[in-house]
């Protein structure tokens, strides 16, 4: 799948800089992957239940298959898009997610169910931050932030979609749907990974449709390019680095146990169960304000300082969190918790590209991801396992609160990025 040298569009659509089309197809791809992979899975509990009698631990155990998976796969998928691009990998993952939910629908026994998430995370790897990021910090460097924090909007917007799939499961039975969620996958996806270009040089084009960037000075000894960039090898002793990482883990730890469970959880409130499907998908979708508005903010503030809101927001979120049978305190942990967590989404990589520059910027990101899936491998198990051992899921919220609020103290923790100076 070679890139073309030049992007034409129809209608003098051309006139836009064609680097906010590309941030356009990784939001809708996002919008629809996020959808059906990660915030629908809630929507699945009660129907498996009851269809194979299957315990909340050996379903919630195919997430963190799924974490397993992507926690090898994060660090591979960071080398392959350095060396390959992002066109590449976002098409070969749309192809086989779709694939992996056609097969999910022929599931008899619990092992064909995990390996059927297991394809389906594969594909997901295509389809991840790591992806994503990548090709947008290749498009954008003075709006790196808000280019970033729309992108990654488009995974938070997939709560939008939440509805439609507890509907198609309600209706349909969840085998039909899982079909219907995979053909739909191929139709959308495959398009739109075509409108992808890898860095805007192959297009005759420059970063954020400039003329071009000056040298600047990084450093005490050090001089570069706006790329600012560090070997890899540096990049990996540094305890910028390793803060990030933890932080993401534990981020994502807290955030899929909460997505996976917060259907069970609202249920055991005598929430109906469509009013359960639209709060859950209330907390992807408000965490656009989160991704969006921190990302902008970075762009002008301390990045370390923003990121440090964004975690204490999730915090706070999720000891709100065991007292949403209140309807001031759901109100309250939709506002704190999901515009935390898609706070620290963005920041992530504005954080890695602030500290680490380009070159070298999908293999660490990868690497970042892998902390991301060990923690959402187990987060989803935790919780499933403490709710079959001890009926609540109370202790499971507090403990992910004190969590969070240790990431504060991490990125904090960080070292002031040297100023730079034209």
């Amino acid at each position: 799948m070679n890139e073309p040298t030049a992007s034409r569009l129809p209608f003098g659509l051309d006139r836009i800089f064609y680097g906010w089309w590309i941030v356009l197809a990784c939001f809708l791809i996002s919008l629809y992957a996020g959808a059906i992979i990660h915030y629908g899975f809630t929507a699945f509990f009660d129907p498996l239940v009851r269809e194979f009698g299957w315990s909340y631990t050996q379903i919630s155990f195919a997430m963190s298959l799924r974490g397993v998976e992507m926690s090898f796969m994060s660090p591979l998928i960071g080398f392959l898009v350095d060396r390959y691009g992002s066109r590449r990998l976002a098409f070969c993952g749309v192809i086989t997610i779709g694939l992996g939910f056609v097969l999910l629908s022929y599931t008899q026994s619990l092992w064909l169910f995990y390996g059927s998430i297991l394809l389906i995370a594969l594909g997901g790897g295509g389809c991840a931050a790591v992806v994503f990021m990548r090709v947008v910090t290749h498009w954008f460097r003075r709006k790196i932030g808000l280019a970033l924090g729309i992108t990654s909007s488009g995974f938070g917007a997939s709560g939008i979609l939440l509805p439609s799939v507890v509907w198609l499961i309600d209706d349909f039975g969840w085998r039909t749907a899982v079909v219907i969620m995979g053909v739909v996958m191929w139709i959308i996806g495959i398009p739109l990974a075509f409108i992808i270009r890898n860095t805007p040089e192959a297009c005759g084009l420059q970063p954020d449709g400039g003329k071009g960037y000056s040298q600047v000075k990084v450093g005490p000894g050090r001089s570069a390019g706006e790329e600012d960039e560090v070997s890899f090898w540096d990049a990996l002793k540094d305890k910028a680095f390793l803060f990030i990482s933890l932080c993401e883990g534990i981020r994502m730890m807290a955030l899929a146990a909460v997505v996976a469970h917060i259907m069970p959880y609202l249920n055991l409130l005598n929430v109906p169960r469509t009013t359960a499907g639209w709060i859950a998908g209330f907390v992807s979708i408000l965490s656009i304000a989160g991704r969006f508005g921190f990302g902008w903010f970075s762009d002008f503030f301390d990045k370390r300082h923003v990121a440090a809101v964004s975690f204490s927001m999730m915090s706070l979120g999720m000891f709100v969190l065991c007292y949403v049978d209140a309807l001031w305190a759901m109100i309250l942990f939709l506002v704190l918790f999901p515009a935390g967590f898609g706070g620290a989404i963005t920041l992530r990589g504005v954080l890695l590209r602030e500290y680490f520059g380009l070159k070298v910027f999908g293999r660490l990101l990868g690497i970042v991801m892998g902390f991301s899936a060990i923690g959402g491998m187990i987060g989803p198990t935790l919780a499933g396992f403490v709710f079959d051992t001890m009926s609540s899921y109370y202790y499971t919220w507090i403990s992910l609160g004190i969590a969070c609020s240790f990431t504060v103290f991490l990125v904090l923790s960080i070292a002031p990025k040297a100023k730079k100076s034209i």
